[in-house]
């Protein structure tokens, strides 16, 4: 489907809790190519100020957190046998912990911080340079790779969105009300709308997916189908 020669760098931006990590796994695998979570290492980022106290009573000490970007290793990891990938803060496996509710309530504060930024950005541009990828975010096709050769961005309302988030709790059996996970939804899109660092928002050639009306399948037959209509993939 892909030429083994030749390298394709796909950029899904979009709100949060739209299913872009979701279908950029999918998308990866049916490609064969890397995926790229970016938003998992902003999460880890935050993980690591709320251990290590960096993160106190909602505000973050900005010297000890640059300090600390030093010493925070972020790699990803395919398990090839359950079929999943799995994300590793200095060695250690945290896919869980960053998809709780705590750092989901300061992720959108930590990645506003352009040092933060400009440093997730340079690891991220690192892991673009060698092989084929798909990257998820909300400033891939704006600021990290302006010039992929395919840009989408996945968007849907706010509740449609909360409701997928909620469901993911009620999995876990976590204790949280749907009108507060509405309410993280719409806080964090204000916070990564309005930031001064890399805000979210379309880059004139992406290619909008709205999902809220269509399921993974045909969200990865729309994206195919991008892909050939620009003659990416065969």
């Amino acid at each position: 489907m892909i030429d083994n020669t030749s390298k394709l760098v796909i950029a899904i931006d979009g709100y949060s809790s739209c299913g872009k990590s979701t279908v950029a796994k999918d998308l990866a695998k049916l490609l064969n190519i890397i995926f790229i979570d970016s938003g998992a290492m902003y999460r880890c980022v935050t993980l690591f100020a709320l251990e290590n106290e960096i993160i106190k009573g909602g505000a973050i000490n900005v010297d000890k957190l640059k300090e600390a970007l030093n010493h925070i290793s972020i790699t990803f990891k395919f398990d090839a046998q359950a079929k999943t990938n799995e994300t590793y803060l200095n060695g250690v496996s945290v896919e869980k912990k960053i998809r709780g509710l705590e750092v989901s309530n300061h992720v959108s504060m930590i990645s506003a911080l352009g040092f933060v930024r400009e440093k997730m950005v340079e690891l991220q541009q690192k892991m673009g340079e060698t092989d084929s990828i798909v990257m998820d975010g909300r400033d891939i096709g704006t600021v990290v790779f302006p010039d992929a050769d395919l840009k989408l961005f996945m968007t849907a309302s706010p509740e449609i969105r909360a409701g997928r988030r909620f469901k993911e709790y009620q999995d876990k059996n976590e204790d949280i009300s749907f009108e507060e996970v509405l309410e993280n939804v719409k806080k964090r899109d204000h916070i990564d709308e309005t930031r001064d660092e890399s805000p979210l928002k379309k880059a004139d050639d992406a290619v909008v997916l709205d999902n809220g009306n269509i399921g993974k399948e045909e969200q990865l037959e729309f994206i195919v189908g991008e892909l050939k209509n620009k003659g990416l993939i065969k």
